[in-house]
């Protein structure tokens, strides 16, 4: 399965318990999925990765949690980037996040503390900048 962000194809989303090294050259973006609503909660890129624990060692694994609940309602998309440099990379990410805004990249930028200790919906906004959720059909 895949989902387009912006014009890009991600593979996904898959639980993010069901991953496993390795992952070459990618931008990654984590959902929080609530019943049949996805919502982007994080994107980021990534090098290539050998490490099991990639995902629950990031420094925002715990805001994911506290907007999916837990483990269990996270989930991955992957763009490969197999030829692509770091900033061809972050381009691409900081182009996701000005469109889309997720709240765990929000919480990373403005340098706040991430421990949050409830879980708040992700509700879509009128304007395009807005928050989007995604609802996939299975």
């Amino acid at each position: 399965m895949t989902i387009q962000i912006l014009q890009y194809e991600f593979l996904g989303p898959i639980k993010l318990s069901e991953w496993g090294p390795p992952m070459d050259r990618v931008a990654y973006i984590i959902f929080s999925k609530n019943k049949d609503v996805f919502n982007m909660i994080y994107v980021a890129e990534s090098d290539k990765t050998e490490a099991q624990d990639f995902f629950t060692k990031n420094d925002q694994f715990k805001c994911w949690l506290s907007y999916a609940g837990k483990k269990e309602n996270l989930y991955l998309s992957i763009y490969p980037m197999w030829e692509s440099s770091q900033p061809e990379r972050n381009q691409l990410v900081k182009k996701i996040i000005a469109r889309y805004k997720p709240i765990c990249n929000e919480v990373n930028e403005d340098s706040q503390n991430t421990s949050t200790s409830t879980s708040q919906p992700i509700e879509p906004e009128p304007e395009p900048e807005g928050r989007i959720n995604f609802c996939f059909l299975f």
